[in-house]
């Protein structure tokens, strides 16, 4: 498809997801509470088939669905993008097992993702995460809560009619490691064990065997001559895990998310070679969060790891990749960012060519003065200069092109860089009217800034940019 211009589909299907933005969408956005993930709001993107889009289409119709539901209610597109930005890992990255698990539920509206990169100390540079992943050994003599048989430290024997399950294994949540009790007359397991936990397998095998707890698969099996008491087997499936320590901040969708894409090292002193990706549900003990009270009432916030378990079966990519994961991710979703910019530099514009024609001033209207109508115009010439650059990166993104780094740091850069030009320029034409709560342009004066800052801040964009340069000095 031409870089520069759409299809009259594409064109159409823009102007429809305004309508329904405005119809559909923007009432639930009004009921939401601010700070707080708006799950009306989601289920309807889900209903409305725009989630299950995020997985099915390119970069440039991200752009179009959120340049589009941008003019008309931007807590609509935030909530899609962050849909997108939280899910798109798993959907590029994970098993057939992960995506099997989240996807579904991502693409309905009902599982709520977040993309969990930045940390305190480490947010734009991506490279110098503290969040740790410290490796647990797997197999016999690893430690002492992994200790199999008899007189183990932290597992209680089982007896005829009873299986219980010591609370390590229920902190553990070790994917991995199957948990098997085997023997004649095993009873049912105890609720909240480590075996309804994912990556544990409880098999009950033996004569008589009682019920396991809700969501334990069993496996009835008679051993013929079994007759002595159950005991508690820890079998390594050879897979590596880790527990994650440290925090993350400006997490969007935080704490409320059900699942999160998160970042950690796994090689200390290793940069951004060092990093692997884990889809962390948000269930995991050990994982705790609290809101932050931002400029513009979005659901962000800081998340903590005391030690929280992941396994092999976690890991998105491969170990010590994450950092590929990460900027794939970005690399799709920073041009489709400069399209919300688009989206609220054209709502500012429309605004302000209606307030301009029919505001009186002076003898006349607004637009009559050369100052406003060169301003206006100024307005306009930068939006589309804009909407032309994501598209392109956009383009480039959807064709494979080798400079897709560049193109997707100069559109971000430019439409963020644009949207905060000409909403403030639209300010500044309205007056005070537009400094009142509840008016468009005071609502869009607070969502603009951020994105100058979130994925890669301005002058993050500006240094990929001149990498990308130096390394190709004859690229055009």
């Amino acid at each position: 498809m031409p870089a520069f211009s759409l299809e009259p589909s594409q064109t159409a299907r823009c102007a429809e997801l305004r309508t329904l933005a405005a119809e559909r969408l923007r009432p639930l956005a009004e009921k939401g509470e601010p700070g707080r993930v708006n799950r009306p709001l989601i289920a309807e993107l889900g209903r409305l088939g725009l989630l299950e889009r995020l997985f099915t289409s390119g970069a440039l119709d991200l752009c179009l669905m959120r340049e589009s539901l941008a003019r008309a209610c931007t807590e609509a597109e935030t909530a899609l993008a962050l849909q997108g930005l939280g899910a798109h890992p798993v959907h590029a990255h994970g098993t057939p097992a992960q995506r099997e698990r989240w996807l579904p539920a991502v693409s309905e509206g009902s599982a709520v993702a977040a993309f969990a990169l930045s940390e305190p100390g480490a947010g734009s540079d991506a490279a110098a995460l503290g969040l740790r992943a410290e490796r647990e050994s797997v197999g016999a003599g690893a430690a002492e809560r992994e200790s199999v048989g008899a007189g183990a430290a932290e597992r209680e024997p089982v007896g005829p009619g009873a299986a219980k399950v010591g609370q390590a294994e229920a902190d553990a949540a070790v994917p991995g490691w199957r948990a098997e009790l085997k023997g004649a007359g095993a009873g049912s397991a105890a609720p909240g064990a480590g075996a309804a936990v994912p990556g544990w397998r409880a098999e009950l095998k033996g004569d008589g065997a009682g019920s396991a707890a809700p969501g334990v698969r069993t496996e009835r099996e008679t051993v013929p001559g079994a007759e002595a008491p159950a005991q508690p087997v820890a079998v390594p499936d050879g897979a590596s895990r880790w527990r994650l320590t440290g925090e993350k901040c400006w997490i969007s969708n935080a704490p409320e998310a059900d699942f999160y894409t998160v970042f950690a090292r796994t090689t200390p002193g290793a940069g951004a070679r060092g990093v692997t990706a884990f889809l962390v549900p948000a269930d995991r003990p050990g994982l705790t969060g609290s809101a932050l009270d931002m400029l513009s009432p979005h659901p962000i916030g800081a998340l903590a790891f005391d030690a929280v378990p992941v396994g092999a079966d976690d890991v998105l990519g491969e170990v010590d990749r994450g950092f590929r994961v990460a900027m794939d991710t970005l690399n799709l979703f920073r041009p489709s960012v400069g399209a919300f910019a688009v989206g609220m530099a054209q709502a500012a514009l429309d605004a302000t060519l209606a307030h301009t024609a029919g505001r009186d001033a002076f003898g006349g209207k607004l637009r009559d003065l050369q100052s406003v109508a060169h301003t206006v115009a100024e307005m306009a010439l930068r939006t589309d200069a804009a909407r032309l650059m994501v598209y392109a990166a956009a383009t480039a993104y959807d064709e494979g092109a080798p400079d897709v780094p560049k193109r997707a740091a100069m559109a971000k850069l430019l439409a963020t860089e644009t949207a905060q030009y000409v909403v403030d320029t639209a300010v500044q034409l309205h007056g005070a009217r537009a400094l009142q709560r509840g008016h468009l342009l005071e609502h869009l004066y607070r969502e603009v800034r951020a994105p100058r800052i979130y994925e890669g801040a301005s002058e993050v964009q500006r240094g990929i940019i001149a990498k990308e340069l130096y390394a190709n000095p004859e690229a055009p």
